[in-house]
């Protein structure tokens, strides 16, 4: 069991209370918690989640361990679409030995946890999973080496003041096969990610606005509801900022009249605009060389995926 508090009276009066009804152990302060590593900085008040253990045993498990490191988790060079999957009996069989469900399965624990750097290379791969191709197989493989290079990468906290952060973005038509756009979001609390997503658009957007509006709007309900989660924790801040990349989209949000440009857009799309009037949140431009949600809707560069994982709070943990 883990037992998380402020108060410590309160923690050792909690832990009395069970002792009386069960058989159990005080094991200190937690180290490892399903395979995330817990370490803590107490002298500069810094706090790391990491999963190198688990991302090395992956590695192993499917023999990238000794293979050569790249910079980033999906190269541009990687265009994956239905047409490389298998069409003939014999390249089936072929990719039958492959065990590709079982490869993304394991990247996707470590992204879910720990490492929203991969999210969009995971979410890629995995449209794949009901008959992948060679060409799949080794975009899932090129995601294991950079992992071979950032093992010990993690989420840091403390950083900075304890406030919630959001950014949002999205690609356009950035799906070969349907055309959807990927809408992501990442939310900060103490300098390090809370809460991160990367995924296809439901329609299709017909604008680069469409398409961040969209997102934003995705982005704001995730941070609507991480503000109330932090009010029963006791935090609150005076402003609640949500930024985005797109000046239109930021317009259309605060913009109540529909136009010929908007009207075609989902009505469900615009409930961030009650959102914007009652004050619940902000939304604010930020330039894209500073937005750290842009590694969860495309390929980047390495330096400007090293900028997005510092606003992450993503470093290596000193031993």
């Amino acid at each position: 069991m883990l037992i998380v508090g402020r108060n410590a009276s309160r923690i050792d009066r909690l832990k009395t209370q069970l002792s009386q009804s069960f058989a159990m152990k005080d094991l200190g302060p937690a180290k490892q918690i399903l395979g995330i590593r817990i370490h803590r900085e107490r002298n500069a008040k810094k706090l790391y989640l990491s999963q190198e253990k688990y991302i090395e045993k992956v590695l192993q498990r499917f023999n990238m361990d000794k293979a050569k490191a790249v910079s980033s988790p999906l190269a541009t060079h990687f265009k994956l679409n239905t047409k490389q999957c298998p069409s003939i009996d014999i390249e089936k069989k072929d990719m039958e030995r492959v065990p590709y469900a079982s490869a993304v399965g394991s990247l996707m624990y470590a992204m879910v946890c720990t490492r929203p750097d991969i999210a969009y290379a995971v979410g890629v791969v995995s449209r794949f999973l009901s008959n992948p191709g060679r060409e799949h197989w080794n975009a899932v493989k090129w995601i294991m080496r950079y992992l071979r290079g950032t093992s010990s990468l993690g989420l840091g906290f403390g950083n900075e003041k304890p406030l919630l952060v959001g950014y949002t973005d999205a690609d356009m038509a950035g799906d070969v096969d349907t055309r959807k756009s990927t809408s992501g979001f990442l939310i900060t609390f103490a300098g390090g990610a809370v809460a991160w997503q990367s995924r296809l658009q439901k329609c299709v957007a017909l604008s680069t606005t469409e398409a961040e509006f969209i997102a934003a709007t995705e982005a704001c309900k995730e941070l609507l509801w991480m503000k109330k989660f932090t009010w029963e924790l006791g935090f609150k801040q005076q402003r609640y900022v949500l930024f985005c990349d797109s000046q239109s989209a930021i317009h259309l949000g605060k913009n109540s009249t529909f136009h010929g440009r908007s009207k075609h857009i989902d009505v469900r799309y615009h409930w961030i605009r009650d959102i914007l009037n009652d004050k619940l949140l902000e939304l604010e431009k930020v330039h894209t060389d500073h937005n750290g949600s842009d590694m969860l809707t495309k390929a980047l560069p390495r330096e400007k995926l090293e900028v997005c994982r510092v606003i992450a709070g993503m470093a290596n943990p000193s031993t």
